[in-house]
C-alpha cells in the first residue's frame, strides 16, 4: 500500500468518526447547551450535557439562581444527569461548569426577570382610531377654468401618506378646519403653510388653495383622513399593569398603506353577525358590529408593527377564563400542537386547536415568528381558516400565551402568521427590554 493511499485511508477513517461523534447523544447535547438564557422568577429549567463524567459547577449569585437545589457558591455535578435551574429573584445570575475543577467547559449568563401573567383574550373588539394630525391619501384636480384643471397639492410637492399636524403655525387638531383655513386663505389671496410629518421629519411647505369653478369653493386638491375603524381580537389583558393588547399587527391606511399615527381612539365590545369563509385565493371576514353606545373597554395611546395598545380598567366580558396565564419567551415556544381563542359566532370566546409548524429564532422583534395551522374540524367548517378580523386572537401552548395570529396565507387560509407574545408585551411597556440585549451588554 503507497504511503498516499494509507494518508488518504486514515483521513477517511477519521472523517467517519468524527462525523459519527457529531451524531452521538453527548456531542449533540454540548453543541445545544445555551450560553444565554432567560427566566421568569420562580421558574424552573433543565439543562443535559449527558456525559458519563463529573464537573464542578460555580455559581456567582445563588440568591438569584440555584442549581440541583443548592444554595453553595461552588459544589460538584454529575453531568449523565440533568442540571436543574431555579430562579429566585430578578437580576443576572451566571454559572460555570469546568472539568476536574480546572478545565472549562461551559458558561452560562442567566438573565431573571419579574414573574408576569397576563389573562389571554379572544374577545372580537371594535376599533375606532383618529390619527396624530389629517392624513394625505390622494390628489385630485380642481377645475379653475372650463379648459384647465390643477391640483394645489401635487404642484406643492405634498405626498402621498404625509400628515399635516400644524397649518400656518398652529396645531390641526379636528379635520373639519381644512377647509375652514383654506377658505380663509383663498378668499385673502395667501398661501397655506402646512407642517407635514414625512418619515418622521417635519417639512414646511406652502400651497396657494384654488377656486374650483364647479364647487365654487377654495380647494387644495388633496383627499384627507383623519380617522380609521375596525374590528379586530383582544390579545391579552394585564390586571396588575391596567394594559391590553390587540390586533398582533400594524393599523394601516387604506390608501396609503401607510401606518397610522395615533392621536386618540378606543376599543369597544364587538358582535360577530356572520362569517365569510376563507377560500384559497381569497381570504375570509368576520362580519361585526358596533355602535356608539358599545361599551369602551379602553383607550388606543399606540399602534405598532405588533398591534395596538393601551389602558384598560377592568376585565372585560364574555372571556374564556379569568385566570391569568403565564407568558412564554421567544425560545421557550415549540412545534406542536397549540390553542387559539376566538370568537365565531356572537360574542363568545372559544378555544379551537392548532398546530404550530415552524418557529423562527429571534433575537430582537420581528413580526413573523411563527407558521401555524389550523387543524379544529369545527373551525375549518365555519371560517375556513384563518380570516380577517381573527387577527390578535391569542395563542396558547402547554399552559403559557405565547403569541398571537397575525396574518393568513392568500392561498393556503388554513396557515398563517402568528407573532411571539414577548415583542406584544414589549410594545406595551410591561416586560423588560430584550433581555439577550442585557446579557450581551453585561
Amino acid at each position: 500500500m503507497s504511503s498516499n493511499h494509507r494518508k488518504r485511508m486514515i483521513g477517511l477513517m477519521l472523517v467517519f468518526f468524527v462525523c459519527l461523534g457529531s451524531l452521538s447523544t453527548p456531542f449533540q447535547s454540548f453543541a445545544s447547551f445555551p450560553e444565554e438564557l432567560r427566566l421568569f422568577t420562580g421558574q424552573q429549567a433543565h439543562l443535559q450535557l449527558a456525559m458519563p463524567v463529573s464537573a464542578q459547577v460555580t455559581v456567582n449569585d445563588p440568591e438569584i439562581l440555584k442549581v440541583n437545589g443548592s444554595t453553595k457558591h461552588s459544589f460538584q455535578v454529575d453531568l449523565h444527569h440533568p442540571i436543574s435551574l431555579e430562579s429566585y429573584k430578578a437580576g443576572q445570575a451566571e454559572m460555570k461548569l469546568k472539568l476536574f475543577g480546572k478545565i472549562p467547559l461551559k458558561t452560562v449568563k442567566v438573565s431573571v426577570v419579574p414573574d408576569l401573567k397576563v389573562i389571554p383574550g379572544g374577545q372580537t373588539i371594535g376599533v375606532k382610531l383618529k390619527s396624530a394630525g389629517v392624513l394625505i391619501v390622494g390628489h385630485h384636480l380642481v377645475a379653475i377654468a372650463e379648459d384647465k384643471k390643477i391640483s394645489p397639492g401635487e404642484d406643492a410637492k405634498v405626498q402621498l401618506g404625509d400628515l399635516i399636524v400644524k397649518i400656518n403655525g398652529k396645531p390641526l387638531k379636528e379635520i373639519s378646519k381644512v377647509a375652514e383655513l383654506t377658505a380663509e386663505a383663498g378668499n385673502n389671496k395667501k398661501p397655506l403653510t402646512l407642517t407635514l410629518k414625512r418619515n418622521n421629519e417635519l417639512i414646511d411647505v406652502q400651497i396657494h388653495p384654488a377656486y374650483d369653478i364647479v364647487d365654487k369653493a377654495y380647494r387644495l386638491g388633496l383627499y384627507i383622513r383623519d380617522s380609521a375603524a375596525g374590528v379586530g381580537t383582544l390579545t391579552f389583558y394585564a390586571p396588575d399593569q391596567g394594559v391590553y393588547g390587540a390586533l398582533g399587527h400594524v393599523i394601516t391606511d387604506m390608501d396609503t398603506q401607510t401606518p397610522i399615527a395615533v392621536g386618540s381612539g378606543e376599543i369597544v365590545h364587538s358582535n360577530v353577525t356572520s362569517i365569510s369563509k376563507s377560500q384559497n385565493g381569497e381570504p375570509g371576514e368576520k362580519r361585526a358590529q358596533f355602535s356608539k353606545e358599545s361599551k369602551i373597554l379602553g383607550n388606543i395611546e399606540k399602534n405598532t408593527p405588533f398591534g395596538i395598545f393601551g389602558k384598560m380598567e377592568e376585565l372585560p366580558d364574555h372571556g374564556l377564563t379569568k385566570e391569568a396565564l403565564p407568558v412564554a419567551f421567544a425560545e421557550e415556544v415549540k412545534e406542536g400542537s397549540a390553542q387559539i381563542y376566538t370568537v365565531v359566532n356572537g360574542q363568545k370566546v372559544e378555544k379551537f386547536d392548532i398546530e404550530v409548524v415552524h418557529v423562527a429564532k429571534q433575537d430582537f422583534p420581528a413580526t413573523k415568528g411563527m407558521v401555524i395551522k389550523i387543524t379544529d374540524s369545527r373551525l375549518l367548517e365555519k371560517t375556513g381558516g384563518i380570516v380577517q378580523g381573527m387577527s390578535g386572537s391569542p395563542i396558547i401552548q402547554n399552559g403559557k400565551v405565547i403569541g398571537a395570529v397575525t396574518h393568513v396565507f392568500v392561498n393556503d387560509p388554513t396557515s398563517g402568521y402568528g407573532c411571539f407574545i414577548e415583542w406584544m408585551l414589549q410594545d406595551a411597556g410591561i416586560m423588560l427590554r430584550n433581555a439577550k440585549q442585557e446579557l450581551k451588554a453585561g
